[in-house]
This record gives C-alpha cells, structure tokens and sequence, in this order.
C-alpha cells in the first residue's frame, strides 16, 4: 500500500465532508490501510474541532431566533386548544339547533293550542323568585291559564304531561319562597322601622300638615321611602294565592305584626332621663304605623280597617300611659317643652294618616298642669335668687340712657322724677324690673306650651291669665313673705319692699296688656280671667306693714330693757332718762326713712310705735317685780312721759290733725296726773261720767300702783309715824284704797 501524505489526508477529508454516508466506506478503508493513520486522525479530530467552533458560533448567532420560536410554538398550542374547545362547543350548539329545529318542525304540526302552551309554560320555568318578584302574581295567573285552558287544547302530548305534574310543584316552591320572603319582609320592617318614622315625622316638621296637597304629597313621599327601605315589596304578591293560602299568609303576617307592636310599644326604662329615648320611641311607632297603612292601601286583604284601628287603638292606650308614667319623672320645664312638641309632631304625623290622635292632646292639657307646676318651683328659685341678691335700696340712674334702660324693664312714669337732672334715683330697688321682666318670661314660657295644641285665642289667654294667677298669689307670694320674714330684715329694708310692692301692683295693669297683646283677646273680653296681682303685692305690702310694726316694737322693746329706774328714790331727776333719750332718736331717724311710704302707712306705723312705748312704759311701772314706787320714782318716770309727749307733739310723720299722736300717751298721762296731783277726789266723784278728767284711769291699774306707793310710804315712816302729817297721809292712802276696791267691786257686779 502506497504511503498516504498530507495532501491525501487534505483529500479524504473533504470526501467525507460532502460525500454520501453510504458512499464513505472506501474512503475510510483508504485511511486505515495506510499507515499514518495515527496522522490522519489528528487532522480528523482538528477538522472536527473547526466545524464545532463555526458549529458553535452559528448557533450563538440564531439562538434568539430559535428562543423566540419556541414561545411563538407555545402560543400557537393554547390557541390551538381554545380552538378545539369552541369546535367542541360549536358542534353542541348546532346540535341544540338541529334538536330545537326537528322539535318545532315537529310541534308545528301538533294541535293549535300547543304553541301557546310552550309559550305560557317556559316564563313560569324560568321565573326565579329571588330576582323576579312582581313576576310572582303574573306566573301563578299563567299557571291557573295553563290549567284551565292551554294544556286540553295542546293534547296529550308527553311534555303536557310533564308539564301539568310540574304545576303544583312550581306553585308550591312559589309558596314556599314567598312566605321565606314574607318573613324577611317582616325582619326588614322591623329594623327600619325607626328610620321610616324618623323620616315621616321630619316631613311633617317641614311642611305644612295644614294644605291638602301638601299632606297627600308628603303621604306619598313616606310610602315611596317605604318602598326604597324595604325593596321587596312582599305584600304585593300574597294577593295571588288561592284562599286557604292567602288566609295562612294573612294570619301569619297580623300575628307577627302584633309581637313587633308590643316590642315598639315598651319603652325603655330611662326613656325618661332624654329627649333622644322618646324621640327614638316614638319613631319606631310611626315608623310601625307608616307602614300598615302603606300595606293597606296598597294591598287587598293582607290587612284591613278594623285590624289597623285595633292596633292603633292598643298603641295609643299603651303611648299615654307609657308617656304619663315617664313624663311624671321629669322636673326640667325645657324638657317638658321640647317632649311636648315631639309629642305634637308625633300626634300631627299620624293624624296626617288618618289615625285619631284627640286622646294625645288631651293628655298634653294634663301635662300642662305639670309643666305649670314645674315653672313655678323653677320661677320660685329665681324669685328667692333676685330677692336674695337685692340691696333694697333706691336705683341710682347717671344718665338718660340708664334711666331709659331701666324704664324699658318694667313700666314707670313719673313726671316730678323726669323734671329732675342727673343723677338721680327711681324710687324703687333692682328687684322691680327683674321681677317684671320674670313674670313676662313666665308668661312666654306658658305660651310657647300652648302653642301647636289646637286651642283657640281665648284658651290661651284664660290658661296663660291662670297660669300667671298661680305664680302671683302662689309663688311670688311666697317669695315676699319669705322676704319679709327673714332674720335680721331692717326697717329700711322692709319700707323699700313696700315701696317695691306698690310700683309691681300699679304695674298689673300693663301686665294685663301685655297678655292680650301676645294672645289678640282683649283684656275686657267677657268671662277673661282677671290678674290677681293688685291682691297679691297688696298682702305682701300689708305683710310688710305688720312686719315694720313688729319691728318697731320690738326695737323700743330692746331699748326698754335698758331701762334702769330707782323706783325708791327720793325725787325725780330734772332731765329725761338715757335709754328714753336714745329711744326716741332712734324712732326720729326711723321716721325720716319713712318719708318715701305712702302717707297712711307711715302715719299707722309712728301710732303704732307710740301706742306700743305708751303701753310699755305703763307695764314697766306695773310690773310684778316692782314692788314699791315712790313718789320720786313716779316724778322721774313723769319726766320720761312728758320727753314721749314731746316727740309726739313734733310731729315726725307729717299727716296728723292736731294731737292726733298725743292720744297714744292719754292712758299714761291721766295716769301720772293723777298721782302727782293727788287729785282722788275728783277721780272717785267723777268715775264714770263721759266728762270725768281721768276717763281712761282703770281703776284696776290705780289700785295697783297706789298698793306699790303705800307699802313705800309705810316703809319710808316708820320711825316718823307719830308726825300728823305723816299719819294723816298714810289714813288718806288707806282711804283711797278702800274707796277703789269698793269703786271695783261695784263696777264688777
């Protein structure tokens, strides 16, 4: 065998690069006789390593290409699938088609009334209750029309029969979903009944029930709120059923009803401590109420009249007894007022629906008594507050505008004042215009309750007028007795009450205006009731007349404690006591204050003191305690008198006639004359006579005090009793005593 060189290797390579595979044989067989095979194979495994380096690089070169055609292959196989799918389905549809096709080719030539048939059949297939209810009456009807007529005329084809064993089957699932309705219809009501009451009753606070329209407008607007709270509308369909079921959905529907009316009519227990509680109460009924008169009106059978005014007729009982057992807790007149008007739109709301409500607003007039009762215990607090706070003493006014101020609080007219500069002060203290101006508070607090009841002019007015009576002559009686009673109340004090007391009673008369100004009837209307005011502060200025009397007396009273008299002295002192001298400049400046009283009371008053210092004065020297006067005692105690008769001459209340005020000393003076005069003898020859010098000298009193003085004089005597004159004075004291006694025993029988 030749020996095979490069150029050979070169050669057979290229054979086996481009020659056929079954052709290679020779070509090899070449290499391997040869004997550098060894040679040969080294270029082979170089070649082979070339190729895979240009194998390698084409193939980074088109791999993107061969990444991108893998995943257009994956989208080609989903697409092919859906295909496949939809060839699937296509060829069901055109065999549904090919069946609905061959059927009606078939029913066509079926009797006439089998089109029908079909045609009335499938909407009652198909109806589903839970998505189609106004199409429950419709369907039945088509059932009872499937019954009756279409299935005889289609024949007695199988699906006839299928159909016609299918009807009870339908009717009652029908049932049987429309009383699962009716019971969602029942929770549904139930839970928004508040919210349709709520909404009702603010329709009747925003429009007026008074207008026809208006109120049929807004009747119509709650029943389409009905209708878009509870969008079933199940009371629509239980018309469609044969009478025994209808009957079965009536009973159950009325029963029910009643338990949810006794869960809306219990109110809570703390209903009372809030308006909110009985503002939440009342919704839930009007909203239960709205709703059976909805169902009423737009259903047949499902309720009636008689089984709404039954249910009315419990509701309203189990209300007003709910209403006066709660409302009986409240003592805040503004919570009384606002339930008041709930209780008025609530009446407005239902009687807006045809239901009777006169049984409300006559509980309302009973409640009116309570709110009066209530504004008279709050009206007594203020009254006790402005008399409490007040400085009882005169308004001082610095300028027009002050004065205009205070005399727009209360009515005062007085020209003398008016002519006077600034400053200057009204006679009467703060609590005037403030007690003025509560009584006309009081009056708007009684008119806003009378407002929306359905009274006339005149109602209001006589209920106001009574109103107003009660708190005069009740409570701001009460309140100035009070006043007028109180502990350490001065003199000057009590004289700016009757002053305060005067201006309020000439104020009655524009308080009457006032009421007929705010209630249009005139205050001379035949049967009006009439203020008591003039009576009250009348009382109250006479309660504070007495009480300036009491006062006075008991102040002389305090200053006669202080007296000190030596009822065993020799001779009287030349000047009057001390505490008598104090005594009267005290009743000299009390007196001054007196000036702005009306004149008859000052007067009654100075009387009165001066009666009340007579009659102390004559107690003091016929006190048990004093066993023993003499006569230089009584001298002393006569100066004292003559100081009182002095003061009364004076004349520290202008308005007596002559010695009007010296007639308070008569009994006094007659008294010490007749002592210091010594003059029984024209006592006892004169007794009893309309003439007699010494007519107001009880002898009782003279009896007494001539005991005291000879008890003295035997005292005083005792060693000089043999002097005549001594003897012959104590014989003539015995003999006065004796005589008296005899003048006391005859005047006795």
């Amino acid at each position: 065998v030749a020996e095979v060189g490069p150029a050979e290797h070169e050669r057979i390579l290229r054979e086996i690069e481009s020659t056929d595979t079954n052709c290679i044989g020779p070509t090899l067989r070449s290499v391997y006789d040869g004997q550098d095979h060894g040679l040969f194979m080294d270029k082979l495994e170089g070649r082979i390593r070339n190729h895979d380096r240009e194998i390698e690089k084409m193939c980074n070169h088109h791999f993107q290409g061969f990444v991108d055609s893998i995943t257009e292959l994956l989208k080609v196989r989903g697409e092919a699938q859906k295909l496949k799918v939809q060839k699937e389905e296509i060829r069901q549809c055109r065999l549904q088609q090919r069946n609905i096709a061959t059927t009606i080719d078939k029913l066509t030539h079926c009797l006439p009334g089998t089109n029908i048939v079909l045609c009335d059949f499938n909407p009652v297939r198909i109806c589903q209750p839970a998505v189609f209810y106004p199409r429950y009456y419709p369907a039945l009807r088509t059932l009872e029309q499937l019954e009756g007529s279409c299935l005889p005329q289609a024949g007695s084809y199988r699906f006839c029969a299928i159909m016609a064993e299918n009807i009870p089957r339908l009717r009652t699932h029908i049932r049987d979903v429309s009383m699962s309705d009716l019971k969602d219809f029942l929770e549904s009501i139930r839970k928004h009944s508040d919210k349709i009451g709520e909404t009702a009753m603010k329709q009747v606070f925003l429009n007026d029930w008074n207008s026809v329209v208006t109120e049929l407008f807004t009747q119509n607007e709650s029943r389409l709120l009905v209708n878009s709270l509870i969008p079933t509308q199940v009371f629509r369909m239980c018309i469609c059923f044969t009478q025994g079921a209808r009957d079965t959905f009536e009973n159950y529907y009325r029963k029910q009803r009643r338990k949810q009316a006794r869960l809306v009519l219990q109110p809570h227990s703390n209903m009372h401590e809030t308006l909110e509680g009985y503002r939440h109460y009342f919704n839930q009924i009007v909203g239960f109420f709205v709703v059976e008169d909805h169902i009423l009106h737009t259903t047949q059978g499902l309720v009636n009249r008689a089984y709404v005014e039954e249910l009315w007729e419990l509701a309203l009982s189990k209300t007003i007894a709910a209403l006066r057992t709660h409302s009986s807790y409240c003592t805040d007149p503004d919570l009384i007022l606002d339930l008041k008007n709930l209780i008025v739109l609530f009446a407005d709301t239902l009687q807006g629906y045809g239901f009777p409500v006169n049984q409300l607003f006559d509980m309302l007039l009973e409640m009116r008594d309570q709110y009066g009762e209530i504004l008279l215990k709050k009206w007594n607090q203020s009254f006790r507050q402005i008399l409490d706070q007040d400085n009882y003493s005169p308004i001082p006014v610095a300028s027009p505008e002050e004065y205009q101020r205070i005399a727009g609080q209360c009515p005062f007219q007085d020209p003398e004042l008016d002519k006077m500069p600034f400053p200057k002060k009204l006679p009467f203290s703060e609590f005037v215009p403030k007690v003025y101006s509560q009584l006309k508070e009081f009056i708007y607090a009684c008119l806003k309750y009378s407002e929306d009841l359905h009274l006339s002019s005149t109602e209001i007015d006589d209920m106001i007028r009574k109103s107003t009576n009660l708190l005069l002559t009740r409570t701001l009686s009460h309140c100035l007795h009070y006043a007028i009673k109180k502990k350490n109340v001065g003199l000057a004090e009590l004289v700016q009450i009757i002053i305060n007391t005067t201006h309020l009673e000439q104020s009655c008369h524009y308080l009457e205006e006032f009421i007929s100004n705010i209630t249009n009837v005139p205050p001379d209307t035949i049967n009006a009731t009439k203020l008591y005011g003039t009576s009250t502060f009348k009382d109250a200025r006479h309660a504070a007349e007495e009480e300036i009397y009491t006062n006075l007396n008991k102040k002389i009273d305090q200053f006669l404690q202080l007296a000190d008299y030596d009822w065993m002295a020799a001779q009287g002192g030349g000047q009057a006591s001390d505490y008598l001298s104090d005594l009267i400049a005290f009743l000299c400046s009390t007196f001054a204050v007196f000036t702005h009283l009306p004149g008859k009371v000052a007067q009654t008053a100075c009387m009165s003191a001066c009666k009340h210092l007579s009659t102390s004065l004559l107690q003091l020297l016929l006190e048990a305690d004093v066993r023993q006067v003499s006569m230089g005692a009584l001298q002393q105690f006569n100066v004292d008198v003559k100081e009182c008769e002095r003061f009364a001459r004076a004349g520290p209340v202008p308005g007596f006639q002559g010695d009007t005020l010296l007639l308070a000393f008569i009994d006094l003076r007659q008294l010490l004359d007749l002592f210091t005069q010594w003059d029984w003898s024209t006592y006892l020859a004169d007794y009893g006579r309309p003439t007699c010098k010494y007519l107001r000298v009880n002898p009782h009193t003279a009896l007494a005090l001539l005991e005291k003085m000879k008890d003295t004089s035997r005292k005083n005597n005792m060693f000089a009793q043999f002097r005549k004159n001594e003897r012959d004075k104590q014989k003539l004291i015995d003999t006065v005593v004796k005589q008296l006694r005899n003048l006391i025993q005859h005047v006795d029988k």
